[in-house]
Order: C-alpha cells, then sequence, then structure tokens
C-alpha cells in the first residue's frame, strides 16, 4: 500500500517535466545564438578581407 502512494504521487509530480521542457526551451535557444554568431562572424570576416584588399590596392 506504501509503494502504491509513492508511485501515484510520483506519477503526478510534474516538476521534472517542467526541468526537462526548460532544458530544451534553452537548447533551442543555444543552437540558434550558436548559428547566428556562426553567420555573423562569416559576413564580418567578408567585410575585413575586403577592406584588406583595398587597403593594399591603396598602398
Amino acid at each position: 500500500m506504501k509503494t502504491t502512494k509513492a508511485l501515484l504521487r510520483f506519477l503526478r509530480d510534474r516538476s521534472g517535466a517542467t526541468a526537462i521542457e526548460y532544458g530544451l526551451i534553452a537548447a533551442v535557444i543555444c543552437v540558434a545564438v550558436i548559428g547566428g554568431v556562426s553567420s555573423l562572424g562569416q559576413s564580418a570576416n567578408g567585410a575585413f578581407v575586403d577592406l584588406k584588399d583595398k587597403v593594399e590596392a591603396a598602398s
């Protein structure tokens, strides 16, 4: 009887599910940030290479 109550209490507890949901949300945000920073970094690198080439051509 005691184990049945413990099992029912465990099945009704939603705090674990909430923690997993927050973890998944954080993972999706991290993937989006990494993708954005990677894309922005490549664009910035291209801009600096163009600037370097123009400076070298001017001198």
